[in-house]
């Protein structure tokens, strides 16, 4: 008989508290249509997404861009710092 693995809800639960965000953070330097290509380009964001999180950085100071592991983020946190964006995974 095939043996079935039943996961419990707090082996569950702990892939959900790996979650981070990436936060993009308002700066006085990048434009907005530099953020809006960086999104695109790193992050696969639409255009219509990546000009709606430029906007809530712009107006609040953050606006979390993505969310996954922190190895998922990193590469994408680290290229766009390489473009001078201010970022942090959080």
């Amino acid at each position: 008989m095939d043996e079935v693995k039943i996961q419990s809800i707090d082996e569950q639960s702990t892939d959900l508290t790996d979650l981070k965000e990436l936060i993009l953070f308002n700066d006085e330097v990048n434009t907005f249509d530099h953020v809006i290509k960086c999104l695109v380009e790193v992050c696969h964001h639409t255009t219509e997404q990546a000009e709606q999180c430029a906007l809530i950085a712009h107006l609040k100071g953050k606006c979390a861009v993505k969310s996954g592991s922190f190895g998922e983020l990193k590469p994408l946190a680290d290229e766009l710092t390489r473009r001078f964006l201010t970022v942090d995974i959080q």
